[in-house]
């Protein structure tokens, strides 16, 4: 994103949208990402993340300054990960996976709200600079649902390798979490160094997106311009 920005594709509102809606996924989105995995935890019996102050939604008690950074260069990012102990839950497989699945739900409210806000945004498009709004609420669905998507991979330490864990068998699931470090390590490689990942991901994003258009009626062609800024 940053040599496209840099090559003068854009003009110069289409890069301040693009800025504009990485800010707001960065001190909006990844906060109530972390806030809904603390919240659940603590409603399920977990006083963990209250006592370590992750039971608001101060982004700064949230930002990691590195994944924001990554948010802003690529599209792609993360906040600091909520600490729960599970043996504070009565059932702890469940309410680990309960927890976890709390953020990746949270990013889809949070991309279909954004999405009615670009369709509020298209029914009053009677100026040029409206449809800079609606590309910018569009800008903060598609990388909540990108952020949906990758957390739903179930690979440690990603949201979706602790909902595995309330079906997988304890002695599998704790086989697989002794070399949780080095996965996390590969996958990262995978992310930044390679293009593995790049097309399973944008492809579930586009397909989860544009349902949320279809029952929106919103214009597709919104998506469309995101994709080609991003």
């Amino acid at each position: 994103m940053l040599n496209a920005l840099l090559s003068g594709e854009f003009d110069f509102i289409s890069v301040i949208v693009y800025i504009l809606s990485s800010l707001a996924v960065i001190f909006l989105t990844l906060p109530v990402h972390e806030f809904a995995h603390a919240f659940i935890a603590d409603k399920l019996g977990d006083p963990t993340p209250r006592y370590q102050r992750r039971l608001t939604l101060n982004p700064f008690a949230h930002i990691d300054y590195i994944g924001a950074l990554c948010i802003l260069a690529v599209g792609f990012g993360w906040a600091k990960p909520v600490q729960v102990n599970s043996y504070n839950f009565k059932k702890p497989k469940w309410g680990m996976a309960a927890v976890a699945f709390a953020g990746p739900a949270s990013n889809l409210i949070m991309a279909f709200i954004s999405l009615a806000l670009a369709k509020v945004a298209e029914t009053f498009l009677v100026a040029d600079w409206i449809s800079y709004v609606i590309l910018f609420f569009v800008g903060i669905a598609h990388i909540n649902v990108a952020l949906a998507v990758f957390n739903l991979i179930p690979i440690p330490p990603l949201d979706g390798s602790r909902i595995l864990s309330a079906v997988l068998p304890d002695r599998i699931y704790y086989k697989i979490m002794q070399y949780e470090q080095y996965i996390y390590i590969a996958l990262m490689v995978l992310l930044f160094a390679t293009d593995i990942l790049d097309g399973p991901i944008a492809n579930a994003t586009y397909s989860i997106i544009m349902g949320f258009c279809d029952i929106l009626n919103l214009t597709p062609l919104w998506v469309i311009s995101w994709l080609l800024l991003g």
